[in-house]
């Protein structure tokens, strides 16, 4: 890993008990500071990846390296965003954020000012004292980030967090992701099925083939920061989604040989 790679997996191969293997021989690198997505077909193994990064999971060959693998690791260095907000439905929006400063022994009191600052980041201010049950999509999966962000990680981890929301409410977050991820400099490895989500956030796009996954494509989004809506309808964003369409096309018809 060379001193730029914040993260890294070297020929990792991962094989679960009874036989199922996930991963093979798969190569990433994730630089301090860049946000690269992971894109592939269902079942390829983007969220095994992950986990080895947040130390879930053990490779079963290779090399993994990450700051949540190193030794005297307190856990806050990595934050990883789910699928499903994945909140406590009977506490409220302040308290889910204060969860992870919390567990690292702070008292409410001591984080009120690091939570409060996270919520008005996120446009939760008004709905610190409401309840998941009381939240639209949007807003839970925003508790959800901020819970994330509260620690101010070096490394995010975002397993396909927008998958289930309408396509405004997906368009918004994804700028604000950028926004926040700009503001803080952390690295960010976002797995998503879509190629518009992952041309529109990222800097770069690796593709996955189909299970065992490996790496098989890389895209440069070659485009600056901050990306608007206007991104979205350039020849430059359709020229890139075009390119990884055809990639996952073919990762979808791809079988390992040997």
């Amino acid at each position: 890993m060379s001193q730029a790679d914040l993260m890294s997996l070297k020929q990792v191969s991962k094989q679960f008990p009874g036989g199922y293997v996930a991963l093979h021989g798969l190569n990433l690198s994730v630089g301090t500071g860049q946000f690269v997505a992971l894109l592939g077909p269902s079942g390829c193994g983007k969220s095994t990846v992950l986990r080895l990064l947040a130390g879930l999971e053990q490779p079963s060959q290779g090399q993994v390296s990450a700051p949540a693998l190193k030794a005297g690791a307190r856990g806050s260095e990595t934050a990883y965003v789910f699928q499903e907000p994945t909140l406590m439905p009977w506490a409220s929006v302040f308290d889910n954020v204060w969860l992870p400063l919390r567990l690292q022994g702070l008292s409410r009191s001591q984080a009120e000012p690091a939570v409060r600052q996270m919520l008005a980041t996120v446009g939760l201010s008004e709905f610190e004292q409401a309840l998941p049950a009381e939240l639209s999509g949007g807003m839970k999966m925003r508790t959800s980030i901020a819970r994330a962000l509260v620690t101010q990680p070096e490394v995010l981890l975002m397993d396909e967090p927008f998958a289930a929301l309408d396509e405004i409410t997906r368009q918004r977050l994804n700028r604000d992701v950028l926004q926040w991820w700009q503001e803080r400099r952390m690295a960010a490895l976002f797995v998503t099925h879509s190629v518009y989500e992952a041309v529109f956030l990222s800097q770069r796009v690796m593709v996955m083939g189909a299970r065992p996954g490996r790496m098989v494509a890389s895209v440069e989004i070659a485009e600056p920061y901050p990306r608007s809506a206007a991104f979205r309808s350039s020849p430059a964003y359709a020229r890139f989604c075009e390119e990884l369409s055809a990639a996952l096309e073919s990762a979808h018809g791809q079988e390992l040989r040997s």
